[in-house]
């Protein structure tokens, strides 16, 4: 396995796909990689020399943020819009959708499956 910016990376898998997966790397920014380094798209991971490696890990840690330091600047940039009061941090910090998303319906993805309907919450009635 090949390990690239903390991540290893599938032997098996064609490079574009393979780099793909280190977060904040999608498959269009593995495109503009290759070409920039000279890589074949259709190459496998475990076809590609050392040197190429390296220049790719290079590529990577000079030009661009990925894994744990973009992870980090996402959670402080947010950690900013809370602080601030703004919209969106207040948002982020009631788990609501932050980009302006209805809620009456449709946002199960940020308040879990959350069902507020009128008789969902109701007492069964005792009976005499």
């Amino acid at each position: 396995m090949v390990r690239i910016a903390g991540v290893n990376l599938p032997d098996n898998k064609k490079f574009e796909f393979s780099l793909a997966r280190i977060y904040g790397v999608g498959r269009a920014l593995a495109k503009k990689i290759a070409k920039e380094e000279h890589i074949a798209l259709d190459r496998r991971m475990n076809d590609l020399t050392t040197g190429e490696i390296n220049r790719v890990q290079k590529y990577l840690e000079q030009s661009l943020s990925v894994e744990g330091a973009l992870r980090r600047q996402i959670a402080l940039n947010i950690r900013r819009l809370k602080d601030i009061g703004s919209w969106r941090g207040y948002r982020h910090m009631r788990g609501l959708p932050v980009r302006g998303q209805r809620t009456k319906t449709n946002s199960r993805t940020r308040r879990g499956n959350v069902r507020k309907t009128m008789m969902s919450g109701k007492r069964t009635m005792e009976k005499k």
